[in-house]
């Protein structure tokens, strides 16, 4: 119904991380049915402990800053759950691969120094998904990049190209997995500058000996510290959950382009779960060029799969067609049209930019913009409004409200006026108005500054780490550390009071 607010997003509108994190608890907490074993069956382990047999290399001596780590994450169980929690619809299939790829069970905790395991999470080197690549690293890995996904955040997705990536750097490095390790944060290159410099000197080449950033240097022991925490939870104070080994997911392939909407309504799923479990999704349809598959809980399946032969041309993209005129451009079309170059040259396999007078070009029909008049309107606003917070890259729409001025626009997304502009093809007298459909580009780079603003104030919560809040507040680590003069060991309380003063560089 129109105007409908879910009742598990009624408080959570102002924070879609948090909504996002509840809707992952209530998948991985759906009641299943349990199978009993056999009484001569041999007894399956757990899922964790799956993972944990195929430790092959984590150590902790004493007094190192692997056994520091273990400590720290061991004294954060609030923070702990959490991480887990959104890891949990992940891990079967993660295990499931590094099975099959032979590699050490330490890898399926590396998103956790990652990302702590957030598909959202997104650097200020601009590294974004579980696995944290680079836009680079990720074709380079066969990872698909366009205005429709962006592969990086599709879990499943990235964990192949990931395990891919760790595996070739490993080969590189002679099955050295600090090595390799030090390399997937820092680079290879640069992991092999430092090994040569230190060999032309007869210094040692191991990785802890190497000239490397501080953030590396850190980074390996981390990955360790989670290793002896995993392999001994109670020496470290923390209680381990104990899961099936069994999925929580299912990857459900489409007939093609799909309104990922039309057919949560048709299937009942609700939005958050489906934002949760696709968070490749830059819109709420599947990008045209595939992939076409959703994820969705796995008690919902079948139910998914049933619906599929009654999706309507309505709910699977069209087309329409467009003919190239004198003075024509994809820059001129893609303004005209409301999309981006990008979705042009996907939608009708170009590789370059020239056009040819009378060229006839397809285009999405719906090209992201949002069925205001659809029975499912309230569906598509939510899905919206997640994807507007969560996906702080995305080049997105945003609707002008009555009273709204373009400055007023331009300070809501911490953009200039005259970016917006310049984007949207509005000259200095163009008056907007209700309901008209302006381009947003959240990521700033070519060339605006966010408006300098006056500080403002958060009271931490229950279970919140100073990353937590970072990234609620897309804001950086280092900034929020600066502001209230804390560090990384630094202990946060409920109710404390953070200081935020979005704009001010360092």
């Amino acid at each position: 119904m129109p105007g409908h607010v879910p009742y598990y997003l009624k408080a959570e509108l102002d924070d879609p991380f948090e909504a996002i994190d509840q809707a992952t608890r209530r998948i991985t907490r759906e009641p299943r049915r349990v199978i009993e074993p056999e009484p001569s069956a041999e007894v399956e382990p757990d899922l964790l402990t799956r993972i944990v047999e195929r430790f092959e290399f984590s150590e902790c001596p004493d007094g190192s800053p692997a056994l520091q780590w273990a400590e720290w994450f061991g004294a954060r169980p609030d923070y702990m759950e959490r991480v887990l929690n959104r890891a949990h619809p992940w891990l079967y299939d993660i295990a499931n691969e590094l099975d099959a790829r032979a590699l050490p069970g330490e890898l399926a905790l590396l998103p956790i120094v990652e990302s702590a395991f957030d598909p959202f999470a997104y650097s200020r080197e601009r590294a974004s998904g579980t696995w944290q690549f680079l836009s680079s690293t990720a074709t380079d890995r066969g990872v698909q990049i366009n205005d429709w996904y962006d592969g990086r955040r599709d879990v499943h997705v990235a964990t192949r190209a990931a395990l891919d990536y760790l595996t070739l750097l490993n080969q590189l490095f002679d099955g050295d997995w600090n090595l390799a390790l030090a390399a997937y944060n820092a680079g290879q290159g640069r992991v092999q500058r430092a090994i040569r410099s230190n060999a032309a000197r007869n210094r040692g080449t191991q990785w802890d000996q190497l000239t490397l950033p501080r953030e590396t240097r850190a980074y390996v022991p981390k990955l360790h510290g989670l290793g002896c925490l995993f392999r001994e939870p109670g020496r470290f104070g923390l209680e381990l959950p104990v899961w099936n080994n069994e999925p929580l997911v299912a990857r459900i392939e489409l007939p093609g382009p799909t309104d990922v909407v039309a057919l949560s309504a048709k299937a009942d799923l609700e939005i958050a779960e489906l934002v949760a479990l696709n968070p490749g999704l830059n819109r709420h349809l599947t990008p045209p060029g595939g992939p076409h598959h959703v994820f969705v809980p796995i008690e919902r399946a079948d139910d998914v799969v049933a619906v599929l032969p009654l999706l309507n041309g309505e709910d699977l993209l069209t087309w329409q067609e467009i003919t190239v005129r004198r003075g024509d451009s994809l820059s001129v079309l893609a303004q005209r049209n409301n999309t981006s170059v990008a979705a042009l040259k996907e939608a009708n396999n170009l590789n370059g930019d020239h056009l040819a007078i009378g060229q006839v070009l397809r285009l999405p029909s719906a090209n992201g913009n949002l069925p205001s008049d659809s029975a499912w309107a309230y569906r598509y606003q939510e899905m919206a409004n997640l994807q507007e917070r969560l996906l702080p890259t995305r080049h997105f729409h945003h609707r002008v409200r009555p009273g709204e001025s373009l400055w007023v626009i331009a300070r809501r997304y911490s953009v200039s006026v005259n970016d917006l502009q310049r984007w949207n093809n509005l000259g200095q007298s163009t008056m907007i108005r209700p309901g008209q459909r302006l381009s947003i580009r959240a990521d700033t780079a070519a060339g605006s500054t966010p408006a300098r603003s006056q500080p403002s104030q958060y009271t931490v919560r229950n279970g919140d780490s100073l990353w937590i809040i970072a990234r609620r507040l897309n804001v950086s680590l280092a900034d929020l550390m600066r502001w209230n003069n804390l560090n990384e060991n630094s202990i946060l309380r409920p109710g404390q009071v953070l200081t935020i003063r979005r704009g001010e560089r360092a």
